[in-house]
């Protein structure tokens, strides 16, 4: 039986994605990391990184790991510590409206 709130209605490929979406965003911190070490950074140089097409994409993908990420994340939290289905379904209604706030925000940020 697949899961209502579950991202992918099976755990083991819920799993995986999770584990996807941390060696994306373990890499696009390596990138940002080590772009602040091997530059003179000032805004113009920081903007026109962050705002080339091949890092807009890349961090296009960070946003939506991070997203998918933080729901499997949460989304196993609350099933395995909350009991009550009453404040399991207010607290994951919070999160989604959460994550998708910072999922658009992100997105206006860089197109």
């Amino acid at each position: 039986m697949k899961s209502a709130t579950g991202l992918t209605g099976s755990g083991s490929r819920d799993w995986v994605l999770q584990r996807l979406s941390a060696v994306v965003l373990a890499i696009y911190s390596i990138v940002v990391v080590g772009f602040f070490l091997f530059n003179d950074v000032n805004f113009e140089v920081w903007h026109g990184f962050m705002m080339s097409l091949p890092m807009k994409l890349f961090s296009l993908v960070a946003i939506l790991s991070l997203v998918f990420h933080a729901w499997v994340g949460m989304w196993t939290v609350f099933t395995d510590y909350v009991k009550s289905s009453g404040l399991r379904i207010v607290l994951q209604a919070i999160v989604i409206v959460a994550i998708l706030a910072y999922l658009f925000w992100g997105v206006m940020i860089f197109w």
